[in-house]
C-alpha cells in the first residue's frame, strides 16, 4: 500500500489543486467525523439537539 506522500508526488495536478483550492477531501472528513461524534452523543442522549434555523 502506497503512502499518501507517494500518492500525492504522483499526482501533481492533485497536488496544485490542493494548493489552489485547498484539501477539500480532508475538509469533508473532518466535518463526518464531528458529525459522527455529535450523532453518536445525541443517540446516547448526551447533546442537545441542534437548533433550528432561525431560533435564537
Amino acid at each position: 500500500m502506497k503512502t499518501d506522500t507517494t500518492r500525492n508526488a504522483e499526482l501533481p495536478i492533485y497536488e496544485s489543486l490542493i494548493r489552489e483550492r485547498g484539501d477539500v477531501v480532508e475538509e469533508a472528513r473532518v466535518v463526518a467525523e464531528k458529525t459522527q461524534q455529535q450523532m453518536s452523543q445525541a443517540l446516547a442522549g448526551h447533546a442537545a439537539p441542534p437548533a433550528e434555523a432561525g431560533e435564537h
